[in-house]
């Protein structure tokens, strides 16, 4: 039997999104294994805040996504409404784990402006009207009838029969809010440098300014992904953001702990200069 050269392309997408899958589950596993010791420690001997409940959530809902990308993308069910509710639950869960990711550095950007509460006001509306347009998109642009399988035997999972150009919007919104944070970043850091010369500090702007640049390069590979690819090649480096972003604030937020406790623990926390440190333990 012949194919058409569309359904070999729609078949070499899936397998090559399987890959990345596989990929990223591969990446995730050996992160948490290296980091297992850091992680409980961290985990056993860190008190309990609110942040370290959104650090314990941001930390293990990437392996939730993961398994339901690993099952979307096995599926062998041709049943495009199973593959709508399947794609839903994975976008959803997507931008929940972005959501909670940037919470750190919201709050880290809170810290960074001596707790400003007209700016932390701005961030949080900004938020949510961030996670409003990126739950209407990701929910708005998944219909049962958009989503197809493969017409060659063996290979299994569901794609995205047309490209959305609406999809890129979730990824726009996402590059836009990242970037506003990462200037806003940059003035207080450039405002406060010379004052403020600690470690801390400049491991807390680091931190940021690394987190945000990640975060907006992939928001603009992503963005030209889904609007230039098709089949399953269009939303393959949407989970991989997801994932990276989280890793990468889980870290950042283990290592600032780290950093205070041996602060604290060889009395160097009086040298640090911070115009408040209690907002910085406020939020380790």
């Amino acid at each position: 039997m012949e194919y058409s050269s569309d359904d070999i392309a729609a078949a070499m997408s899936l397998q090559f999104s399987t890959y990345i899958c596989t990929s990223m589950a591969t990446i995730w596993i050996y992160d948490y294994a290296y980091s297992l010791h850091e992680e409980w420690t961290f985990l056993l001997r860190s008190r309990r805040s609110k942040v370290k409940g959104l650090y314990i959530v941001a930390r293990y809902l990437p392996p939730i996504l993961l398994t339901a990308n690993l099952y979307l993308n096995v599926t062998s069910d041709e049943n495009p409404g199973k593959c709508w509710v399947l794609g839903n639950i994975d976008s959803g869960l997507g931008v929940a784990s972005v959501v909670f990711s940037e919470c750190f550095f919201i709050l880290r950007t809170y810290v960074l402006w001596n707790k400003n509460k007209i700016l932390l006001a701005a961030m949080l509306s900004t938020a949510f009207a961030f996670i409003v347009a990126s739950f209407s998109v990701a929910f708005t642009v998944t219909v049962p009838a958009a989503f197809a399988t493969s017409a060659i035997p063996g290979i299994t999972g569901c794609y995205q029969t047309s490209t959305d150009f609406r999809l890129f919007t979730l990824f726009l919104l996402l590059s836009v809010f990242q970037l506003g944070l990462m200037m806003l970043t940059l003035i207080r850091a450039i405002q406060s440098w010379r004052i403020n010369p600690s470690r801390l500090y400049v491991v807390l702007v680091k931190h940021n300014i690394f987190y945000y640049t990640c975060g907006f390069l992939f928001s603009v590979l992503n963005i030209f992904t889904s609007l230039l690819l098709q089949y399953a090649y269009n939303a393959m480096l949407y989970d991989f953001q997801v994932m990276i972003l989280a890793i990468l604030a889980t870290h950042m937020h283990r290592h600032l702990w780290q950093m205070n406790q041996h602060a604290h623990g060889s009395g160097a926390i009086a040298r640090i200069p911070m115009s408040d440190m209690t907002s910085i333990n406020s939020t380790v």
